[in-house]
């Protein structure tokens, strides 16, 4: 009768795991960060600067005529500062969006059609006494047009027309509408 050696499963299970880890450390390193910078115009005299971290975890599907879809998620700071009001002209805006683009397979220059739906936490909801967005709490979507380029396709740049309000969570909420542009650098 053979001898079992049991050191020889533990070992077995140990290097299955260490294959696992690696390959899903591999598997990550496909996962690419960039940086955003934007600024917009919105009505009642507001203009923001924007400063995001862009996480792409490279997942794409649905290939069609050259083109394919892909989400990325984002991270914002933002600064508002509004011309003019009585109460609050600086706002500071931090939230999150994940961004869904339809976007060209392949070329020097890579256009894509983006929208996204997140949320903005606000230092200060009310900008002067007769604009409040009533909460803090915000949804900010956007639609948006863009061109991904550069040796590496590292560069992005883009419009976005964005919208934010608290959906009807309080009253009033008439909501804020910015029209931006950014740029993006890939790592």
């Amino acid at each position: 009768m053979k001898k079992r050696k049991p050191w020889r499963g533990a070992l077995a299970l140990k290097g299955a795991v260490l294959l696992t880890l690696c390959g899903a450390c591999s598997a990550a390193s496909a996962d690419q960060f960039g940086v955003q910078i934007g600024g917009g115009i919105a009505d009642h005299d507001v203009k923001k600067a924007d400063l995001g971290f862009v996480w792409d975890p490279n997942l794409t599907w649905w290939y069609i005529g050259g083109y394919h879809f892909t989400v990325v998620g984002e991270a914002h700071v933002e600064y508002w500062h509004a011309d003019g009001a009585n109460i609050n002209s600086n706002i500071y805006a931090f939230g999150a969006t994940p961004v869904f683009r339809f976007i060209k397979d392949s070329g020097a220059i890579r256009p894509f059609f983006e929208v996204g739906v997140g949320v903005r936490f606000l230092s200060h909801p009310t900008i002067s006494s007769n604009y409040t967005l009533s909460t803090s709490f915000q949804f900010a979507d956007m639609v948006g047009i863009g061109a991904q380029f550069g040796s590496r396709q590292q560069y992005l740049a883009g419009f976005r027309f964005q919208h934010i309000s608290n959906a009807d969570i309080k009253q009033p909420n008439p909501g804020i509408n910015f029209s931006q542009i950014y740029l993006q650098y890939n790592f």
